[in-house]
């Protein structure tokens, strides 16, 4: 693959920050910026940096999106990155994470923390500057040249017999989600160590928000606080995995309470043992619609928070109500075989 980068920088509303930004972050790489995206762009190491207006829009970006939404596999084997500056405290992060999912499901991977983001007021790199004693301006930059940097050094690991840990709180007979899960496990267990750790009520209490001090002491020994099934069971399966897989009804138009539970105390151990080494996918099924919703919001919270690195294509998207149906969806055991395979070679070594 090619370490140039390829520069996506959609519409003119750069702010002087901004293009000051870019500059500090290409400087002494081998770049070429355009203005939009015409046709494939496959194998290639890719910056979006996109500038957002007073209203948090850029309407050559939303033509970005539709290019990337109409065309599946543009961007084969491409690792990309994701620069957003605003002139307000709002929108940045979600045109972030629309642009992940879009690039993510036209063949785009992405490393952990893809997203730098620009408030305004640059007051989200509060913490930054002050620990590296700059202003607020140079500690964005700095984070652009370290996104630049990891976008340019990204290689997925590979492994000879896979590691996968299945999340799930679901239950088994009327779950579709499960379902196709099962049937997806068909296609893996051969190549594949599978262990899977059901989150039903009353097992897991959510994160309180402990002092970060608190936070860390109890990270550096794989422990939490709050004890429990994540602590006994999913610390040292998160640990030991080289791929999580979510199972993600949508319960009106967001995750499960006990995912999003178990997603909020991996923090402790996130700041103890980073998971830049571990893939994340997802089957996410919506009874009536929102599959995109639920996949934005896994994106956001286990690759730009948690740090799990995204494969291409991460999720599988399917719409089915009743109990039962998942599996009869027409085209659907093409599908489930298209995913898993996916997920082995994303993480199997090259033979």
């Amino acid at each position: 693959m090619s370490q140039d980068l390829t520069v996506i920088c959609p519409g003119e509303t750069a702010s002087e920050r901004f293009v000051r930004t870019l500059e500090a972050a290409l400087r002494g790489r081998r770049s070429q910026v355009r203005p939009r995206l015409e046709g494939p762009l496959e194998n290639r190491r890719v910056l979006f940096a996109v500038s957002l207006d007073e209203s948090g829009v850029n309407h050559e970006f939303y033509s970005l999106l539709a290019h990337l939404r109409a065309h599946p596999g543009c961007l084969r084997g491409c690792v990309g990155g994701v620069l957003v500056d605003g002139r307000g405290d709002l929108y940045t992060k979600s045109a972030g994470r629309e642009l992940v999912l879009a690039a993510n499901l036209a063949g785009c991977a992405f490393p952990g923390r893809p997203l730098v983001e620009a408030s305004g007021d640059l007051q989200n790199f509060t913490v930054q500057a002050k620990n590296a004693a700059c202003s607020l301006e140079e500690a964005y930059q700095r984070a652009a040249e370290d996104l630049v940097r990891r976008v340019l050094d990204f290689a997925p690991p590979r492994h000879g017999r896979p590691n996968l840990l299945v999340l799930h709180a679901s239950s088994h007979p009327a779950s579709n989600t499960l379902a196709l899960w099962s049937r997806c496990r068909q296609g893996l267990e051969a190549r594949c160590d599978v262990t899977e750790i059901g989150l039903r009520n009353g097992t897991l209490a959510d994160c309180a928000g402990c002092p970060y001090t608190a936070c860390l002491h109890f990270g550096e020994r794989g422990d939490c606080f709050y004890g429990g099934v994540m602590v006994e069971e999913v610390y040292p399966a998160i640990r030991a995995a080289d791929g999580v897989v979510l199972l993600c009804p949508n319960y009106n138009d967001a995750l499960p309470a006990n995912l999003t539970a178990a997603v909020n105390r991996l923090t402790a151990l996130y700041r103890a043992a980073p998971f830049e080494n571990t893939a994340v996918f997802a089957i996410v099924v919506s009874g009536y619609s929102g599959g995109d919703i639920v996949a934005s919001q896994v994106v956001s919270a286990m690759n730009m928070n948690k740090g799990f690195w995204l494969p291409p294509g991460f999720c599988m998207l399917e719409t089915a109500n009743d109990a039962g149906t998942a599996v009869r969806l027409p085209g659907i055991q093409g599908r489930l075989e298209r995913f898993s395979g996916n997920i082995l070679e994303q993480l199997l070594e090259k033979t």
